[in-house]
């Protein structure tokens, strides 16, 4: 479990992302899909995250240092159509430089919405991880707002779209930050991968 996580920096771009040999474990998805408050929920540390109800209020790549051993990212949402389209160009370059580029990435989670059918943003994005041989798993975000069966039904019609294109699904994982829910077996995912590299 998570004992310690602190602010460690905001990086307009990957040439300024520390500079060491911890890794990094990033976290994205659409705006407002609940980002913040599942970060706050993971690391039991409720203003680490800034929980905001404009979407869109993330720009920056921002690394948290958890238990002095690794980085847990935090990266602007993606597709938010409030913002101007040359800022949204400018997400689109920080967020594929860092998720293309950064050598310290070990892993990306991908957080959904669990009560909106599969969108396309979503599934472009997953393409293109796939694409570019990025290892990733999906959060279901807002689970406590769904019946449990209602839960079980969005998560197979997910499984079921990518099955499409997908031969070997990514892990999935049912989360709440209002409840907790997912909080442990998100983080020993997260610990088992790290041992792992």
């Amino acid at each position: 479990m998570i004992k310690n996580a602190v602010f460690k920096c905001s990086s307009e771009r990957i040439s300024q992302v520390p500079k060491d040999d911890l890794r990094d474990v990033a976290f994205i998805g659409r705006s407002n899909v609940g980002k913040s408050s599942l970060i706050n929920m993971l690391t039991a540390h409720k203003g680490l995250a800034k929980v905001s109800g404009t979407p869109g209020k993330t720009k920056l790549i921002n690394h948290f240092l958890i238990d002095n051993s690794w980085y847990l990212v935090d990266l602007p949402g993606y597709g938010y159509a409030r913002t101007s389209k040359s800022l949204r160009g400018d997400f689109a370059k920080i967020i594929t430089d860092y998720v293309l580029r950064c050598e310290k990435m070990h892993l990306l989670f991908v957080l959904v919405d669990v009560r909106l059918e599969p969108q396309k943003i979503d599934l472009r994005f997953i393409e293109m991880l796939g694409e570019n041989g990025i290892p990733f798993a999906i959060i279901f975000t807002k689970c406590d707002k769904l019946s449990a069966t209602q839960v079980k039904y969005s998560i197979e019609r997910y499984r079921r779209t990518l099955s499409e294109q997908w031969e070997e699904l990514p892990e999935m994982f049912a989360s709440s930050s209002s409840n907790g829910r997912g909080r442990e077996e998100i983080v020993d995912y997260i610990e088992k991968s790290l041992e792992n590299c």
